[in-house]
């Protein structure tokens, strides 16, 4: 039974922080990956999951600036992963298969935002591609240890998603680049793959989520250029964060991890989350919370679903999804 759209009350709110949505859980003997987990609100996921007894497997495509941004938190390791590049994620998901460790929770929380227009692989679009299909295919190639013991995957999406869905016509946008249009392509991709995962997984135990954690001062933005920020009243002419509403990192990691970690969520699973809570269904107008009908959609989930799979190469439900 699909689980509502609906908030549950969990008690938390946008202020939680991580230590406050954790606390009474110890996930000693878990394992948890987290694409990202060396900056940002990764690198304080990496901190909680770490601080409350997981063995935190943080998978990064600048390893050195990884290796130095954990070090001194126990219990974490640092492999070499490029979510742009397929033979990458093919790479670390066969090294850590060898390991033969099973998953516990799955992070996916690297991304990029308002890249300039960017070609990655075969000629996509960075921001799909490094977002969406990158996890996509890690997901799929973990496929055996994610169901092993029944994981929680948790994709970061954004309310970003509201400024688009998927361009079905021109997913790469090869006929005329707007980056913020393909931001939102990509975060409601990952919003959209939360929901057909769910579906597909929950037979084996598996229950995926995707979540907005905020919005957080951090290197995301660093492709924004400092006038659009400055319009847009996220700083002042000092560089300095001025939004009464943005989070600090450790309050905009705090969804995710409670969306990996909460008992609260037991049984649920394919939905969009937000404030450490399920969110509402947005409303009309503009850019506001919640989340939007085609981001949810199961319809045009198990259509991109589809379509990643075709351009991936990569479907560890093939032989058992009857769309296949």
């Amino acid at each position: 039974m699909a689980t509502p759209q609906r908030m549950i009350g969990s008690g938390f709110g946008a202020r939680s922080t991580t230590e406050e949505v954790l606390r009474g859980i110890d996930l000693t003997g878990k394992l948890a990956i987290v694409t990202g987990g060396y900056s940002g609100i990764g690198l304080e996921t990496t901190r909680a999951l770490a601080g409350a007894g997981a063995h935190v497997v943080v998978p990064a495509r600048r390893r050195a600036a990884a290796q130095e941004a954990v070090a001194g938190i126990d219990s974490v390791e640092v492999d070499e992963l490029d979510l742009s590049d397929l033979e990458s994620v093919r790479g670390f998901a066969e090294r850590f298969i060898a390991s033969g460790r099973s998953i516990d929770l799955l992070i996916n929380n690297a991304g990029i935002m308002a890249s300039p227009e960017t070609r990655v692989g075969p000629g996509w679009e960075a921001q799909f591609a490094t977002n969406h299909l990158g996890h996509y295919a890690l997901v799929n190639r973990l496929w055996p240890a994610i169901a092993r013991d029944g994981a929680r995957v948790v994709t970061v999406s954004s309310s970003g998603h509201q400024f688009s869905g998927i361009h079905w016509d021109d997913v790469q946008f090869e006929h005329g680049y707007d980056k913020w249009q393909a931001y939102g392509q990509a975060k409601t991709a990952n919003a959209l793959f939360a929901v057909q995962l769910d579906a597909l997984g929950r037979d084996a135990g598996v229950r995926a989520f995707s979540v907005h954690p905020g919005a957080i001062a951090t290197r995301l933005a660093r492709h924004v250029p400092r006038e659009e920020m400055l319009a847009a009243g996220w700083i002042d002419e000092d560089g300095n964060p001025t939004n009464a509403g943005f989070k600090t990192p450790g309050q905009g990691a705090a969804t995710q991890v409670w969306a990996a970690t909460s008992p609260q969520l037991a049984g649920m699973g394919g939905v969009y989350c937000e404030d450490c809570d399920i969110a509402e269904p947005a409303g009309e107008g503009e850019l506001s919370g919640g989340v939007r009908a085609y981001a949810t959609d199961p319809g045009q989930a198990a259509r991109l679903w589809q379509l990643s799979a075709e351009l991936t190469g990569v479907d560890a439900f093939a032989a058992t999804d009857p769309s296949q």
